[in-house]
């Protein structure tokens, strides 16, 4: 009862708040009103923001109704436009995929849960997941794995940014059988896409103020991929003077972010690595349940857990941890400028554990 018992003292701290002008200064008029009317009922603020919702797979809807639960409780304006789409729960189609695409292209902001992705070959390489992404240009997934006091783990005040490219190299969906028994599995880099992911990773450190990038690369193996990807790295730094820059190999940098993570800032990688990377550094700070991550194109933001699993195993056993999911909702309401209402969630979360009655 561990994760339910968590949402629901979640949603008590953020209903009673401990005097009412306290309470005003973390909602509008409007939204503090319609709270004060009801705690029960569902009530629809005018002008609330829309947002698609996908619930995924595995523990997924579990967690999304956690984030509903909070947002009702808090009394955040947005509607949830709600969407299924799951390859191993026949509910995967073309004409749901542009149900999906078309909600997200409308609303420009979603949230998520994880879509499974098969590993049985059914005649398409290229999974629903992959194929929503890159329709959607999503090319930069953003990690923040940061400490959370009230977790005991071997490294304490970790804070770390990790920048994946997420629409070609190793993901690319290029492979076939060249003769018999030999595949060839292809992976794409191109000098538009790593320029492109360099360079936000470097607007990205200039905005949050942070003092250094990382390139992660295995140029010394593939010279010419990744040889690709690291001058394009070069080169974006070059314009960014007051930012620091290294480049580190792969192996190399998963033994440092074991070992020493206070070294690193922000992080900024080829797709593969950057999957590796994002569940090995949610290890290092508590796992997959406690870290966010956002995915953003030129146009749309889609906000999901950092380290991505379905969990399928604790399904209907309550004890999926939300805390990713609910701190992905808070930066999905800072992102559509709803300053109070993601400060009080992500608070309220915070508070849950340092208290460390439900975890």
């Amino acid at each position: 009862m561990a994760a339910l018992s968590r949402v629901r003292w979640l949603t008590r701290a953020l209903v009673a708040a401990p005097n009412p002008g306290a309470w005003r200064s973390l909602c509008t008029s409007t939204v503090a009103q319609a709270s004060s009317r009801t705690q029960g009922e569902d009530v629809r603020v005018e002008g609330a923001f829309p947002v698609t919702m996908l619930p995924g797979d595995g523990v997924g809807p579990e967690l999304m109704h956690a984030v509903k639960e909070v947002f009702k409780a808090a009394s955040v304006p947005v509607e949830f436009q709600e969407h299924h789409l799951s390859e191993v729960q026949n509910m995967a189609s073309e004409e749901k995929l542009e149900q999906v695409l078309s909600s997200m292209k409308e609303n420009k902001v979603a949230i998520i849960g994880k879509i499974h992705t098969p590993m049985e070959y059914k005649g398409e390489l290229a999974s629903y997941d992959m194929r929503l992404r890159r329709k959607l240009d999503l090319f930069a997934n953003v990690v923040h794995v940061k400490s959370l006091p009230g977790y005991k783990t071997r490294h304490n005040n970790l804070d770390l940014v990790i920048i994946r490219e997420q629409t070609e190299g190793e993901y690319s969906s290029l492979e076939h059988e060249s003769a018999r028994g030999v595949i060839e599995c292809l992976k794409i880099v191109t000098r538009t896409k790593s320029q492109r992911i360099a360079k936000f990773a470097f607007d990205y450190a200039t905005k949050k103020g942070r003092g250094k990038v990382t390139a992660v690369h295995k140029a010394n193996i593939m010279k010419l991929g990744d040889g690709l990807f690291l001058q394009c790295c070069e080169e974006v730094a070059e314009l960014y003077p007051k930012i620091k820059f290294e480049k580190m190999i792969i192996d190399n940098c998963c033994m440092q972010l074991v070992q020493n993570p206070y070294q690193f800032d922000v992080l900024v990688m080829p797709n593969l690595y950057g999957n590796i990377i994002d569940n090995l550094a949610a290890g290092l700070v508590g796992g997959a349940g406690v870290v966010p991550g956002e995915s953003y194109s030129a146009e749309y933001a889609v906000f999901e857990t950092g380290a991505r699993h379905p969990f399928a195993q604790a399904v209907g056993r309550n004890i999926a941890n939300p805390t990713a999911m609910l701190l992905s909702a808070s930066n999905m309401l800072r992102h559509l400028n709803l300053e109070h209402h993601s400060n009080m969630i992500a608070e309220a979360v915070k508070k849950v554990i340092k208290v460390g009655k439900n975890l």
